[in-house]
């Protein structure tokens, strides 16, 4: 069995280190889907590191493309690519950029970053699997910030309309974006009526909860003929005191050595 809670603790050490070693880098919407992107790599796509375009994958998009210090902790540790291009992050050399490459990146279905893209481009996955008669699911995590879209919801009125039950949506609704409270620059409640109003049979989960996430994700679809949002409940910043539920922490910039030195402890070991 999957030991989640070390494997959080770990994947949120690394995702430190890559900032220490860069100067930079997305941290509080990286912290926040932890979860949700380690029980989906552990426990839930059906993928292949050592063949990455395996026509019978799993799609994965990660729409809020700035959360990638995450995505890309997964990928090396299932073996994408090696785990020391994990120190090259944003250095002269190396594949991983601010926001995910599909060109570069073995493992990474779509380039993201643009936010309101990655649903749209999940849709026409989805739809490509049941034109090929493949049995591939497709996988969009999208934020709540992002969600204020409209081309979010152009793509969800089209998963509706194709009944798209290979369709999972992941909502990060950790109610921050890059300056404030989603409830103030744009309320999104009632979230879960909204999804269900397009068609998506809709759940809901505490995001950090990994055993409750993976109970969901198994037992896919949600309901036959409907396409699955699973809005999943999160702490911005989630594991380090000073950058949970703070927008300043959104991004940071040179982060002083001995202030990541006392986060890495806050971690333990």
């Amino acid at each position: 069995m999957i030991d989640y809670e070390r494997l959080g603790r770990e994947t949120r050490r690394e995702i430190l280190q890559i900032i220490a070693a860069a100067g930079r880098g997305h941290i509080g919407p990286s912290l926040s889907i932890v979860e949700m992107i380690n029980v989906c790599f552990q426990s839930i796509l059906r993928c292949d590191p050592s063949n990455p375009r395996w026509p019978d994958r799993d799609r994965f998009i990660l729409s809020k493309g700035h959360g990638c210090l995450a995505y890309y902790v997964a990928l090396a540790r299932k073996g994408f690519f090696p785990k020391a291009e994990l120190a090259k992050f944003c250095a002269p050399g190396g594949i991983l950029g601010g926001h995910p490459d599909h060109r570069k990146i073995p493992g990474v279905e779509a380039s993201t970053g643009a936010l309101g893209h990655g649903l749209a481009l999940g849709v026409g996955m989805a739809l490509a699997a049941r034109i090929q008669g493949r049995a591939y699911r497709t996988f969009v995590l999208v934020g709540d910030g992002e969600c204020n879209e409209g081309s979010v919801w152009e793509a969800a009125l089209h998963a509706g309309k194709h009944r798209l039950d290979s369709l999972v949506v992941l909502v990060d609704q950790n109610q921050l974006q890059s300056y404030g409270r989603t409830s103030e620059v744009c309320d999104l409640e009632p979230l879960d009526a909204k999804w269900n109003s397009f068609g998506f049979e809709t759940q809901v989960v505490d995001g950090h909860d990994a055993r409750a996430l993976e109970a969901l994700l198994t037992d896919l679809p949600f309901q036959k003929g409907r396409p699955n949002a699973l809005i999943c409940r999160t702490v911005k910043g989630k594991g380090i005191a000073v950058a949970e539920g703070n927008p300043a922490w959104h991004h940071k910039a040179k982060i002083a050595p001995d202030e990541i030195s006392r986060l890495l402890a806050e971690l333990g070991d």
